[in-house]
């Protein structure tokens, strides 16, 4: 500090409780009624040094400091005044403030531990995946935000998109979804009929959302494949979203173990070794991953954008891989937004008669 900032800082730490009081034209300090001379410094070379322990004074908390005025010459140091005081109103709020400080590192480091651990996946879970001859031609679909594996669920805002897509006809659905609830949380469905053969893509576009823990918005591309009486083609299309899954590998009747494929594509093109994750829809709730590291795979795309997983239980799967390329505005800032393509298959037992 400069000029004389020396003096301020003093006579603010006497303000505290009266301790500790620097003479401001005289160039004494009065330190516990004792007075010490100041040496006249330098301007520029004036400080304060302290150094604080804690002690218990009586019945509650105190902040003792041991205040050491020192007069600084270059490298060289003199002590002129040393001694105790207590701040006992800084002190509680010293507590107060460490108490709030512990809180926040442990709301954030459970927050960062959480979101490492359990993958959070948009879902769109038709009641089925393949329709045939003489089956209800209705098919559900319920969209939720998750995850899956825990069975956690979070709220998810009406969709910005959701449709289907049949060979080249595409059609909004949006304006038919209902408010549910998914795990305790607001989901979305609607009943649908598949009028004829073909095969039909269930798709939609997350409202985006800001995450403070990750300082960042999320925002997920979500589709599912429905097969009905008979029909095949069209499966392998992209729908052309900002981000996908495109399938390599047949995403209706599938065995669990059976090898799957598909292609992480954004703006139209692949991710050269995009990082995908995979969870099981634990929709019972019985299964058991035996370490947190069991509860969401990881794997990697290739050079061509292309991973490859062999799905060890029947069931619904999700493959997520997530990639940053837009940026929106939060309070005034430009945040990065993190696009998710995320794809859900359904995997089925070997039967015998």
């Amino acid at each position: 500090m400069r000029g004389n900032g020396l003096s301020t800082c003093a006579a603010q730490m006497a303000c505290l409780n009266g301790g500790l009081r620097l003479g401001q034209n005289s160039g004494m300090v009065t330190l516990k009624g004792s007075e010490f001379s100041l040496t006249e410094l330098p301007e520029a070379q004036s400080q304060i040094i302290l150094s604080h322990q804690f002690y218990q004074c009586k019945s509650r908390w105190s902040l003792w400091t041991l205040a050491t005025l020192r007069a600084v010459e270059g490298e060289r140091a003199r002590v002129i005044a040393s001694g105790p005081f207590c701040f006992t109103r800084l002190a509680r709020r010293w507590q107060l403030m460490k108490k709030q400080l512990f809180l926040w590192l442990l709301v954030a480091l459970l927050l960062g531990w959480q979101d490492h651990a359990i993958a959070h996946f948009a879902m769109i879970i038709p009641s089925d995946s393949m329709i045939t001859e003489g089956e209800k031609r209705e098919v559900s679909v319920t969209l939720s935000f998750s995850h899956p594996f825990k069975g956690e669920g979070l709220e998810l805002e009406k969709p910005v998109q959701f449709g289907v897509v049949m060979s080249r006809w595409k059609k909004s659905l949006r304006f038919l979804l209902e408010r549910t609830k998914v795990m305790g949380h607001t989901g979305w469905m609607v009943e649908y009929r598949l009028a004829r053969s073909g095969v039909y893509t269930f798709y939609m576009e997350q409202k985006p959302y800001f995450d403070p823990a990750e300082d960042r918005y999320f925002a997920h591309h979500a589709k599912t494949v429905v097969a009905a009486l008979g029909g095949e083609k069209g499966w392998d299309e992209p729908l052309g979203l900002k981000t996908e899954i495109v399938p390599l590998t047949r995403p209706f009747g599938l065995y669990a173990g059976n090898v799957f494929q598909g292609t992480v594509m954004l703006g139209g093109k692949p991710v050269p070794f995009a990082q995908v994750e995979v969870e099981y829809y634990n929709k019972t709730g019985n299964a058991v991953a035996p370490t947190d590291y069991m509860i969401t795979q990881i794997i990697k795309a290739d050079s061509n954008g292309v991973f490859t997983y062999a799905a060890p239980k029947s069931g619904w799967w999700g493959f997520a891989a997530r990639n940053t390329s837009e940026k929106m505005q939060y309070l005034g800032q430009q945040k990065d937004v993190e696009l998710g393509a995320i794809l859900w298959v359904e995997f089925h037992d070997w039967k015998e008669k």
